[in-house]
């Protein structure tokens, strides 16, 4: 037995699946999870000493590449003084101010320690702030495990939420509306049906949980001005997007400002911080000095908070955004030609560092055309891309990431192990 399924058979003794995150056990492409034991720069060690190239990247948040020295420094230099206060630091208010001078939507910041913290208790700020219940969610979009984001549309353009999980109380969830990704028609429905009920719409800008989908053109500008009209709060969740797609967010790149935004993953610098932010005016409402309670005593961890001033700094240098778009277009577009090359219905998109990968012949625009892919064909790419030392998302509904240490050789080396899996697939 292999020493990675020695590990997997004994964490099932001892972890639910043998996993503490449930993608991570493989269940969607079969096999063995690799068990991690070490990472640097754009590559991964498991238990039996096998590297691979990596484009998980800790689900989003390694975009300067595993333990860049400069960030383990400064996370070392930290815990020197202490991991955890349960007070205030001057480094918060330090990564408070670079997060508002970046995001444009965020004149106040709020941190927390995920990016679950984060959407739940924007969800909770806007209800406060709107006094009203109902929300607006899509189908496809994650926010995190809190109860009332766990849900499923169904049959109709405009449903209320069943539960997806159990232990999930349907009255939990019978103020969540879920609608289809880039379907306005169906917020307009909703908005007409409740004027006056709606809190907010929460929505991934660009989804990154089932696969990347991309807003449709007008979208999220449809969403900013049913908002504005009927007096309830647009959350943008950039925990996938935030600072990955560009030095703005999504939000920078369409122009679309959200009266509330959520980050989470690159903040950190792969450490465990979230924050959620937004106007003034409806931050006020947070506690103490708000009848909106959010609290936690690990918010603004000194040695979380230590790795992500030093990478949102990093990222800030001239051309950073550029060199990593560069690299994820030509790790898309190489792995497309060749997909397609050996006759194999690919497609694919990115922006900044995030891609998507999809075994169709065209883009897809919601949950049902990703849900429509290959599954099977995408798990044999995955096991050969693993055999041949590339490790993608163990599923073919999650997005994928590039990180700056991704240069043209490991670029060029991804695609020639994809030549030769797309040859016998």
């Amino acid at each position: 037995m292999s020493r990675n399924s020695e590990l997997f058979d004994r964490a099932c003794r001892a972890i639910p699946g043998g996993v503490n995150s449930p993608v991570r056990a493989f269940r969607s492409v079969g096999g063995t999870p690799r068990f991690i034991e070490r990472a640097q720069g754009p590559y991964m060690w498991d238990a039996e000493g096998t590297r691979y190239i990596d484009y998980i990247g800790s689900w989003g948040p390694a975009i300067l590449g595993h333990a860049d020295p400069e960030v383990v420094r400064a996370v070392q230099d930290a815990a020197v003084d202490g991991l955890s206060f349960g007070a205030p630091t001057e480094a918060e208010i330090e990564i408070a101010e670079a997060i508002i001078a970046r995001i444009p939507s965020i004149e106040q910041v709020r941190l927390v320690s995920s990016g679950t913290e984060a959407t739940m208790s924007a969800i909770r700020l806007a209800r406060g702030y709107t006094g009203r219940t109902k929300i607006i969610k899509f189908e496809g979009c994650y926010h995190g495990h809190a109860d009332s984001l766990l849900v499923k549309a169904g049959s109709g353009m405009l449903t209320f939420g069943n539960p997806t999980s159990a232990g999930v109380p349907a009255e939990f969830v019978q103020h969540t509306i879920v609608v289809d990704y880039n379907r306005l028609d169906a917020v307009e429905a909703a908005f007409r049906e409740f004027p006056k009920d709606i809190a907010c719409i929460i929505v991934e800008p660009i989804a990154g949980n089932m696969n990347m989908v991309r807003p449709a053109p007008g979208f999220l500008e449809g969403l900013r001005s049913l908002c504005t009209q009927n007096g309830a709060v647009l959350i943008f969740d950039e925990v996938m997007t935030g600072l990955r797609v560009g030095p703005q967010g999504m939000q920078g790149l369409c122009g679309v400002i959200p009266d509330i935004t959520t980050l989470a993953k690159i903040i950190g610098g792969g450490m465990p911080v979230g924050a959620f932010g937004g106007r003034t005016d409806i931050m006020q409402e947070i506690a103490p000095i708000g009848p909106v309670y959010q609290a936690g005593t690990l918010s603004g961890n000194p040695v979380a908070v230590a790795a992500g001033r030093v990478t949102l700094r990093r990222l800030a240098e001239p051309g950073f955004y550029e060199a990593l778009g560069r690299h994820t277009g030509a790790l898309i577009t190489g792995l497309v030609e060749r997909a397609r090359a050996h006759g194999i219905a690919l497609s694919g998109d990115h922006e900044g560092g995030m891609f998507g990968l999809y075994f169709r012949d065209t883009v897809p625009t919601s949950l049902a055309e990703v849900s429509a892919c290959d599954t099977d064909l995408f798990a044999r790419f995955f096991h050969g891309m693993l055999n041949a030392g590339v490790h993608f998302a163990p599923s073919a509904f999650e997005a994928g990431f590039v990180s700056a240490t991704h240069d043209d050789a490991v670029i060029q080396a991804t695609l020639d192990a994809a030549e030769h899996v797309f040859s016998e697939l």
